[in-house]
């Protein structure tokens, strides 16, 4: 299933943080496209270096890190589909607040599940897992518009955010402890959990209620 906008409701504001954060991504991956797989290690978390004090920066500048075209294009088309709703409950600085609060959380679950690995970990998927979170709770009867795809089958419809976000929550449960490898594009599981559960659970501490009512 793939996310491709709410069509419950609209941003009653231009979401400029979320626009912001997809093309700082994409600037980004420009530069991995450039620089090659020493530039993604260099900016990706190692979590042997965090545990060591080492290279703390990596633990922002791996959100804005892709191992693949379909890692990034995943993420991004994900966080456009929830991101700027979430954004215009909040307010643009409250919701960058809360997206890097949540990129960071999961980093930093998935450093402490594997201190002590050497793999590159990277990608924006723990902070969207939160955007992801947040809007479970925030907006869950909403109707989003969606690819379907199954083997050969494919159509665009209508899935409640409830049914589709619990649903991609299920499997990640199923595939918890796979860790991401920058050559295979994969991501840490453990950073999705974490980030959904820390969306959903903070959610109104930085929602506007004056925004919600709106």
């Amino acid at each position: 299933m793939i996310p491709l906008t709410d069509v419950s409701r609209r941003p009653s504001r231009f979401p400029v943080v979320a626009v912001s954060i997809i093309a700082l991504n994409v600037l980004a991956f420009v530069l991995e496209l450039m620089n090659g797989e020493a530039f993604v290690t260099e900016w990706s978390v190692i979590p042997a270096d965090i545990v060591a004090g080492r290279h703390l920066v990596t633990l922002l500048t791996a959100l804005f890190m892709h191992a693949s075209w379909s890692h990034i294009l995943g993420n991004m088309v994900f966080l456009w589909a929830f991101g700027p709703e979430i954004e215009d409950a909040m307010n643009p600085g409250r919701y960058a607040a809360f997206y890097f609060a949540g990129g960071l959380v999961s980093m930093l679950a998935q450093v402490a599940a594997d201190p002590g690995s050497t793999l590159p970990n990277l990608g924006a998927s723990g902070a969207i897992a939160a955007v992801m979170g947040a809007f479970l709770v925030t907006y869950p009867s909403d109707q989003i518009r969606t690819v379907l795809v199954i083997g050969w089958f494919i159509r665009v419809t209508f899935i409640p955010a409830a049914l589709l976000i619990g649903f991609w929550f299920v499997i990640q449960l199923f595939s918890f402890g796979v860790v991401t490898d920058v050559k295979s594009g994969g991501v840490a599981y453990v950073a999705h959990i974490v980030g959904i559960v820390f969306g959903a659970v903070t959610a109104r501490l930085f929602e506007d209620p004056r925004r919600l009512a709106e």
